[in-house]
């Protein structure tokens, strides 16, 4: 062996002054998961900017954007996507997209940026329906939900795969988020249970097709008629905000 710049060379390499250049992998860019971060940072700074002030949310964003179920339920459908794009101060903004950060490239990555914008937008819409089944009249802003929904995906995921949730640190996370779920206050219950069992559900038949070899479109039509289902979900329990079912 010749000694090189950089390590050794083979005799037969050093006389022909030929090197062959392996290239890894391109590291992956989750650009979905940027985008979406990007888009809670400008509402969060524009609803500000409308009404509250820049570490708060004012009055008239929760007004006119929130999900409030005699308003959906008045025909204000796009209350259930607008209001998980607003978060009542830089805490709340700042626990979702943290956990958007640091979940969203690997189901990005794992399932393909069509997939996941699909678990995340099903996520998204089954918060909102779990949140006006429990209380239709409350309203809820912030994106927990779909963080929520991400989490039962990266399970359903991780289980698939004969790993541990426990091991794999989603199952701890999970748990913990649960519990202070329960636990605090003015946190809309039915706003995290809705986006996990939604993430989760979605999730879990995602991976089941794309294990069968379904096609992309096929997937990505499954998850549409889900968010169809919470969609109608949705409206349902809005309609319910005279006699509230809990």
């Amino acid at each position: 062996m010749s000694q090189a710049s950089v390590g050794f060379h083979c005799p037969e390499c050093s006389q022909s002054r030929k090197q062959r250049v392996i290239r890894g992998p391109v590291a992956f860019d989750p650009i979905v998961t940027k985008v979406l971060i990007g888009v809670n940072l400008a509402a969060f700074i524009a609803a500000g900017a409308w009404g509250g002030s820049a570490l708060d949310l004012g009055p008239k964003p929760v007004e006119e954007l929130s999900l409030f179920g005699p308003f959906v339920d008045d025909g204000e459908i796009y209350r259930l996507v607008t209001s998980a794009f607003l978060h009542d101060g830089l805490m709340h903004l700042a626990f979702n997209m943290w956990a958007l950060w640091v979940i969203g490239p690997v189901l990005e990555r794992v399932f393909g940026r069509p997939r996941f914008v699909g678990i995340y937008t099903v996520s998204l819409l089954g918060g909102a329906f779990g949140a006006l089944l429990v209380d239709p009249v409350a309203p809820t802003v912030g994106a927990s939900g779909a963080i929520f929904g991400m989490f039962g995906a990266m399970a359903m995921m991780q289980r698939a795969a004969g790993q541990s949730v426990w091991d794999g640190g989603i199952g701890p996370i999970l748990a913990i988020n649960l519990f202070l779920t329960f636990a605090i206050p003015f946190i809309s219950v039915g706003g995290h249970v809705g986006g996990l069992v939604a993430g989760a559900a979605t999730g879990t038949i995602v991976v089941a097709m794309i294990r069968a070899r379904q096609p992309g479109p096929a997937i990505v039509g499954v998850q549409v008629a889900i968010g169809a289902l919470c969609v109608a979900g949705a409206l349902w329990a809005a309609g319910t905000w005279a006699n509230p079912i809990f």
